[in-house]
């Protein structure tokens, strides 16, 4: 089984690079340009466009039902040969936050509370989008379980942009 690799905007073409990644997620704004690796087939990019909000706000795309449902999908249809890449503009929120929704859905036996503490020890800047996780949380039938293990660890280190790493989807 392969592993997860979560970069900012920044970071991604050089972690695409480094870890070989064939299959790549974006979550960003839809009006950000994201330049795929030549690497990565067209096929094996999922671009969700949206902002990284927590609640809706006028004139802000929230995440939604249908971009979870297309994040769990593509992690079911990746085949796990390589490693996935996974960025945001920072490598902080959405991306992390994908990460750890993806972990769990691949591998249904991780212990969500034992996963974000990982989460948390190789990503100290780390804050997963809460509405991200809640609306996984119902989708994967976690019984708030996800919810729960997020907010335990609290708030990531304030930084600009977090510092490229890899979640495994075993512990």
């Amino acid at each position: 089984m392969s592993y997860l690799v979560v970069s900012s905007l920044a970071d991604m073409p050089k972690t695409v690079a480094e870890h070989g990644a064939r299959d790549l997620l974006t979550l960003i704004n839809a009006e950000t340009p994201v330049a795929r690796p030549e690497t990565v087939e067209a096929s094996r990019h999922l671009f969700l466009a949206f902002n990284d909000i927590a609640e809706p706000m006028d004139g802000f795309t929230a995440p939604g039902a249908l971009h979870v449902d297309q994040l769990i999908d593509f992690g079911h249809r990746w085949d796990r040969q390589a490693p996935l890449a996974i960025h945001c503009w920072a490598g902080i929120s959405r991306s992390t936050a994908a990460a750890y929704v993806l972990a769990l859905a691949v591998n249904p036996a991780l212990d969500e509370a034992r996963l974000a503490k990982e989460l948390r020890r190789r990503a100290p800047s780390a804050s997963p989008n809460p509405r991200i996780v809640a609306m996984a949380d119902a989708k994967l039938q976690r019984g708030g379980r996800m919810v729960a293990a997020i907010r335990a660890i609290g708030r990531g280190e304030d930084a600009f942009s977090g510092t490229p790493f890899t979640l495994p989807l075993t512990l």
